[in-house]
């Protein structure tokens, strides 16, 4: 079993459109939609949802209002405003820190598991997908990554998949290191511009941290010519293997629009694009 994830330095790059691709392209294999903050690999997928998880992590305070006396000692402590004046709990603004429940002079606070989110064991029309949805304002997202990537390679293990495709989150971040971890090769997705080379580069420094071989593919790089030659000239420079380009194709929009990947779209030749790509990453695990 080998383990490819999908990158981007920045968001809007491409990305998930390029693992939609690969679930597509490749055979035998599990996907992960590693974007736990922002999910949408679901979108092209359409995923038919088989198990359903609670994803707990981290403590909120809880107060018994049976118990409370309304001292307001808790209130005063809490750094976070997260108790109103009447004594209510805004979970929101819970910080976990647990204060209030040590300083309460009747235990009527208790400290509970946090429900952050769900994550998800799904059937699609190119085989297993997991997934999940972490919760608005909630933490603990590098956690989750790793709890969905244990899932899949023990799905993988089970059914004697050969490959597992990640589509992992924006930026350098935990979630992102948490996708990184143990993979056997990065695809890395950048646009023609500053910001876009700046931030590839960012998750190239990264790769070698790992001691994982990065490939980068340059998405819309007809719509500025000289720095999509820039990216690749510095690719060059620190090692890093360009597998190919994808151009600024209204076929692609149409495609995404339609719930499709690039595979099934209607373009031969970005199919044949994305085949050489598949096909150097194959290589280089």
């Amino acid at each position: 079993m080998k383990q490819i994830v999908v990158l981007s330095g920045k968001g809007g790059t491409g990305k998930t459109v390029m693992t939609g691709a690969l679930a597509a392209l490749v055979d035998n294999k599990v996907m992960v939609d590693c974007d736990v903050d922002a999910a949408d690999l679901h979108l092209l997928l359409t995923p038919r949802i088989m198990e359903r998880h609670e994803f707990r992590s981290g403590q909120k305070a809880h107060i018994d209002p049976s118990k409370c006396i309304h001292c307001g000692r808790c209130r005063k402590v809490c750094r976070f405003e997260a108790i109103t004046e009447d004594l209510l709990m805004e979970s929101a603004f819970c910080e976990g820190c647990g204060l209030c429940a040590r300083i309460c002079p009747v235990a009527a606070i208790t400290m509970e598991d946090n429900l952050c989110g769900e994550w998800f064991v799904s059937e699609t029309r190119f085989g297993t997908m997991v997934h999940a949805r972490l919760g608005a304002g909630e933490e603990n997202s590098g956690k989750l990554v790793a709890q969905i990537r244990q899932v899949a390679k023990e799905i993988a293990r089970n059914e004697s998949r050969d490959w597992v495709i990640i589509d992992g989150p924006p930026g350098i971040g935990c979630p992102v290191m948490a996708s990184l971890s143990e993979v056997n090769a990065v695809l890395l997705v950048t646009e023609p511009t500053c910001s876009g080379l700046h931030d590839a580069m960012r998750v190239v420094d990264l790769g070698k941290q790992f001691k994982v071989p990065v490939q980068l593919v340059v998405n819309k790089w007809d719509i500025n010519p000289s720095v999509t030659e820039a990216i690749e000239k510095v690719c060059q420079e620190n090692g890093v293997l360009v597998a190919g380009r994808l151009p600024f194709d209204r076929v692609i929009i149409d495609t995404v629009i339609a719930g499709k990947t690039i595979i099934e779209g209607e373009s031969q030749s970005l199919k044949d694009e994305i085949v050489r790509i598949w096909e150097s990453l194959k290589r280089s695990v």
